[in-house]
């Protein structure tokens, strides 16, 4: 799959293609369903599918220190697109200027001049151009006049559809997706589950566990000691941490290098370490049963299977030793039940 940054690194022979459009962060099942049919309508006329995504994420440029929490890194989220048969990614450097462009400015520039589209596949809520004046109706009408179709998808909850109405127009009839337990797919909600530490319930709206990723840095090493060497793991910005607590999990080490990359079971903390009065949040993973591993300095990402406590304070190292010895039991019970 090819990624290019900026309208300037596509070819200039590229097109004409099927293009989707979207933050698209955390892929998850209704990201999927929207980059699904672009794959198909693309595979349908013979022409390459581009996602069309943004970086930095449009409100942090439009609402300075609103920046969301962030569900993938950028070569996460390429990585889980390029799984759903994607051509290209076109990551577009977000501005201040960008945000004023109008839907009239933003279709001509990229759909047209930069990637040729023949046929558009957006949420049919989908909002662009200055103070998010286009809508999907106003991408059709473009359309017409460009000469691409445009496909909207809704995503329905218990309210019913949102995005286009009936009345509207669409290229097509709306395809509609429901999401697990009747709830609307959204960023915002896995947000919200992830910082609620319902990290369980979260992975089925992905379709996969939740990942946060990072460098390993030397700590307090006082999980070694205790017999528990830990991953002491130094996220990336705006990372979506789930909130203090135990987790079952898997460490991935090398998750840079795909060749020696391996997912290790692990029992995973989240907090400050109360039982020795500790102040640093911090994300910390014990892969199983391994005490030989040496990851200082190394990327590496840790997934959440499932929440198993909170974070405690202890009255003895005893106290806290036997309880760790129980949260590895059930973090093994619980990644060998996923596995």
């Amino acid at each position: 799959m090819e990624r290019w940054h900026g309208t300037a690194e596509v070819p200039q022979d590229f097109g004409p293609s099927v293009v989707t459009i979207g933050v698209f962060d955390g892929v998850h099942r209704g990201h999927r369903e929207v980059v699904r049919t672009a794959v198909a309508k693309g595979r349908e006329l013979g022409l390459p599918t581009v996602v069309l995504t943004f970086d930095p994420h449009p409100s942090e440029i439009v609402r300075p220190g609103s920046h969301p929490p962030l569900l993938t890194t950028q070569r996460h989220r390429a990585e889980l697109l390029a799984a759903e048969g994607v051509d290209a990614v076109l990551v577009l450097p977000f501005s201040l200027d960008m945000s004023r462009w109008s839907p009239e400015e933003f279709v001509r520039t990229v759909l047209v001049e930069a990637l040729h589209a023949r046929a558009v596949v957006v949420g049919a809520n989908f909002r662009f151009g200055h103070r998010a004046a286009g809508d999907a109706a106003a991408l059709e009408y473009a359309g017409g006049r460009y000469g691409f179709e445009v496909v909207p998808i809704s995503l329905k909850g218990p309210g019913g559809p949102e995005g286009l109405s009936r009345s509207e127009p669409s290229a097509e009839p709306t395809r509609v997706i429901k999401a697990a337990s009747d709830n609307r797919f959204s960023s915002t909600r896995v947000r919200a589950l992830i910082a609620g530490g319902v990290v369980a319930e979260a992975s089925v709206m992905l379709g996969r566990p939740h990942r946060v990723e990072g460098v390993v840095v030397r700590g307090d090493q006082r999980g070694r000691e205790l017999g528990y060497p830990t991953a002491n793991v130094e996220t990336v910005p705006f990372a979506a941490i789930p909130s203090d607590g135990v987790y079952a999990g898997w460490l991935i080490t090398d998750v840079d290098k795909p060749e020696k990359s391996f997912r290790h079971p692990a029992a995973i903390s989240i907090g400050t370490n109360p039982t020795f009065d500790g102040t640093e949040r911090r994300v910390e993973a014990y892969a199983l049963d391994r005490d030989d591993l040496d990851l200082y300095g190394t990327h590496v990402a840790v997934e959440f299977a499932a929440r198993i406590r909170d974070t405690l304070k202890f009255d003895s190292v005893e106290a806290l030793l036997d309880r760790m010895a129980d949260d590895c039991k059930v973090a093994r019970e619980i990644t060998d039940e996923a596995a």
